[in-house]
């Protein structure tokens, strides 16, 4: 059982990985890095000899688990490509909309080898991936079949653990997870099951969450935030990731006026933010979802959807934007509307997701009301932030110990630490060989390959 690192950073991001179970070979997840552009943005795809791997999974459709997943396939022709159904439709979006940013990133970053891929490689590889149901059994791979199954992670709908077992070898890879329910997607769902390989993510191992927190109660402080914006006749901003974020949001946005404690005003949303909660109202009535049966584009009332092709919406006083990117990276809809926001002490601009700190989001997030930030590097003056900042935990992660919990509760024989920047992945490596002695705890360098008996 060999297992091979292929992310070509130490940390978040171009996140794949390469099991060997005998002579079958699986791909787990084909990322791009959102911190490198060019080439250096894909995983060492490189490292793998062409059409040698067996199968291709992806946990969910994140980029930074999906967006290198044209190019494998395109070095990877034999493979079969397997994830579940709300993955596959949000997966083939998010890539499509991956090319128009990279047609655009070619242009403006001069990059030569942008588009990495094409819209009709997209099309043509999604029609051969195929699909499984949560706990759904099925097999890989010719000599040495593994059998596979799907489980519920929690992060994000339709985002999945992977258990394998072949050769004599049992692993988990979790994927990124969630051990508690969010307002739409309910909680992960893993088997306990001791393995002999447990693949980990180890995203929030850095920071401690309070021990005092819980999101119903971090979900009451953002509706008293967005309250008392609205009654000093503010306008309140909340940057979203356009899949996954943005429906949560909307969900917990209808809780809170269901219990009265924020106005019945109109709320905004836009762009590709549209087209994912399109999706996710496709799969209205899964079981895995709670809100079960709620259409948000139908049911959210006084809904405003940005036309396409509009820059941003009209700002008006009184009103909630929830607009795409999260991170309020330059040229999007967020980014832009932000100079509306920061102008006066009456509006707010609230977050509820990660923001990078080298982001528009993460550099307003470090100075605060009162300091001053640089929205467009090429087109603007720094500009003062006068409206109130704050920040929300409403993460798709579960929080450190949640995970070490789990680990120790499988107890593996070698527990691979990865997804995770090195100061997180030190404390799970010192928590773990503390409270497990006699498993293996693994940090993979990437493109190390690492014998796992």
């Amino acid at each position: 059982m060999l297992f091979k690192n292929l992310a070509r950073f130490p940390d978040i991001g171009s996140n794949s990985y390469l099991l060997e179970f005998g002579e079958t070979r699986i791909v787990l997840d084909a990322g791009t890095h959102p911190k490198h552009t060019g080439r250096d943005t894909l995983p060492r795809f490189e490292e793998i000899e062409p059409d040698t791997v067996d199968a291709i999974f992806v946990s969910h459709p994140h980029l930074d688990h999906i967006g290198g997943l044209p190019v494998l396939m395109q070095q990877q022709i034999s493979a079969a490509v397997a994830m579940t159904e709300p993955t596959r439709e949000s997966g083939s979006a998010l890539l499509h909309n991956s090319v128009n940013v990279m047609k655009s990133q070619k242009l403006e970053l001069d990059e030569p080898t942008y588009p990495l891929y094409s819209h009709r490689r997209v099309n043509e590889y999604e029609r051969v991936w195929f699909t499984r149901e949560m706990r759904e059994t099925f097999s890989v791979g010719s000599k040495d079949r593994v059998e596979c199954e799907f489980f519920r992670a929690g992060h994000v709908q339709g985002a999945v653990g992977i258990r394998m077992e072949g050769a004599g070898h049992t692993a988990f890879y979790t994927g990124d997870v969630h051990f508690e329910d969010q307002t739409m997607t309910k909680a992960a769902d893993f088997p306990t099951e001791t393995v002999d390989t447990l693949i980990v993510e180890t995203t929030r191992g850095g920071y401690a969450r309070d021990p005092e927190y819980t999101r119903e109660k971090e979900k009451c402080r953002l509706g008293e935030s967005i309250r008392k914006t609205i009654d000093r006749g503010g306008a309140v901003l909340i940057p979203v990731f356009a899949f996954g974020k943005t429906q949560e949001l909307l969900c917990m946005l209808q809780e809170l006026r269901d219990d009265e404690l924020i106005p019945h005003v109109p709320v905004h949303i836009g762009g590709l933010s549209t087209r994912m909660s399109q999706i996710a109202d496709k799969f209205c009535d899964n079981s895995e979802r709670l809100h079960r049966g709620t259409r948000l584009l139908d049911d959210f009332e006084d809904l405003h959807i940005l036309p396409r092709g509009h820059l941003e919406p009209d700002f008006k006083p009184g009103r909630i934007y929830a607009l795409s990117s999260g991170m309020m990276s330059e040229h999007t809809v967020s980014n832009r509307f932000a100079r509306h926001i920061l102008r006066s002490d009456l509006h707010s601009l609230l977050f509820v997701g990660y923001a990078d700190s080298e982001t528009p989001a993460g550099k307003i997030l470090e100075v605060g009301q009162g300091g001053r930030v640089q929205l467009d590097k090429k087109r603007d003056h720094e500009s003062e932030i006068k409206c109130e900042v704050e920040r929300f935990d409403f993460s798709g992660h579960a929080p450190r110990d949640q995970i070490a919990d789990y680990v120790v509760a499988v107890a593996p024989k070698n527990a691979i630490l990865v997804h995770g920047d090195p100061a997180a992945r030190a404390w799970f490596q010192e928590e773990l060989s503390s409270r497990l002695p006699q498993s293996r705890i693994i940090l993979p360098k990437p493109g190390e390959e690492i014998d796992l008996g």
